[in-house]
């Protein structure tokens, strides 16, 4: 009789303690065929350990002289989970690491903050942002111990605003403030437009028309200033150093001019009308806008209303916002028809 041991299928142990809590078992059958008996080693449950455990089996049969041993035996290694950072000049990247390869192709299973963000067969999760969180990883219910990333530094830019409405003709304030590691020294900065999908992204260099100006301390934080603004001005705005471009959104900057809107068109004495003074986007800080009539001052609110119109009202308006009055809308003419009795 002949014996052919096929060691090593088997589920890797994880350590968790020190005792054992399931047992090895070995399941032999006859090979189709052959006089050969295949052997596999399996465990009831995992098994808890530490170190590396090798070993062989030895069948005693009722043949004569029938004692066979199975050399050189299996190589259990039993590892424990451990989280590995690992900074690169844009992310952090944290690896599920163990001191052998564990076999059947398990799954990875992220946690952050206690919550689960990945599930996957790579043992490898990426961070892009800044944080301060806590990680940890698992594997069919085993934890490594949580790190926190609290302290690792990377390229990162926080925009101030997300949105900007503002007026024609006026100037604006785009800013941000970034992180780099700590090594790296910022010798240039550069803020760009992103128009369409297919558009090449255009560089604001210094000087550019004469209307753009940088502006900040170079070490933390970025002001982009444009005056002058036109409705082409529009875009969205993004940051980066010459080394490095962000790949999450910037600012979008939205520039927009007055108009006068009377509602309704045609009005008759007596009837009411309303005059609104319409931008394509909200500006910000709730402003007050100032109404003219013929050029003076007549007013100061969001819209206008006349109730009853007379003919006395009829006439040119125009509105601007508060701290802006350099910057009225055109002029829009309110013709009031007599009512003939």
């Amino acid at each position: 009789m002949f014996l052919r041991l096929q060691g090593g299928r088997y589920n890797n142990g994880l350590e968790n303690s020190r005792k054992c809590v399931g047992g090895l078992s070995l399941v032999c059958s006859s090979g189709t065929g052959s006089g050969w008996l295949e052997c596999d080693i399996h465990h009831s449950e995992y098994l808890y350990l530490e170190g590396v455990i090798s070993g062989s089996v030895l069948f005693i049969t009722d043949q004569t002289g029938g004692n066979y041993a199975g050399d050189p035996g299996v190589t259990l290694s039993v590892t424990d989970l451990q989280v590995k950072v690992t900074t690169t000049w844009r992310s952090m990247t944290l690896t599920c690491s163990t001191t052998c390869t564990l076999t059947g192709n398990p799954t990875y299973t992220w946690y952050r903050n206690s919550k689960i963000v990945q599930e996957d067969s790579s043992p490898s999760y990426t961070v892009y942002f800044k944080t301060e969180d806590s990680f940890y990883c698992a594997v069919k219910g085993i934890n490594s111990p949580a790190v926190s990333v609290e302290g690792h530094s990377y390229f990162h830019v926080t925009y101030t605003h997300q949105r900007i409405c503002t007026l024609k003709r006026s100037s604006v304030d785009i800013s941000c403030s970034y992180t780099y590691p700590s090594g790296h020294t910022v010798s240039e900065t550069i803020w760009y437009t992103k128009g369409k999908l297919n558009e090449v992204p255009q560089i604001l260099s210094l000087g550019y028309g004469g209307r753009v100006e940088y502006l900040g301390n170079m070490q933390s934080d970025s002001i982009l200033r444009i005056t002058d603004l036109r409705e082409e001005d529009s875009a969205e705005y993004k940051f980066r150093f010459t080394t490095w471009e962000p790949t999450f959104p910037g600012t979008t900057l939205t520039v927009t001019g007055l108009q006068v809107k009377v509602t309704p068109a045609t009005v008759t004495e007596g009837q009411k009308v309303t005059l609104t003074c319409s931008t394509t986007c909200t500006l910000g800080d709730n402003p007050t806008y100032v109404w003219y009539k013929n050029g003076h001052i007549t007013n100061q609110s969001t819209s206008l209303f006349l109730n009853p119109v007379s003919s006395e009202d009829a006439g040119r308006y125009s509105c601007s916002v508060e701290g802006h009055e350099d910057l009225p809308s055109a002029e829009e003419t309110l013709t009031v028809t007599c009512e003939y009795v």
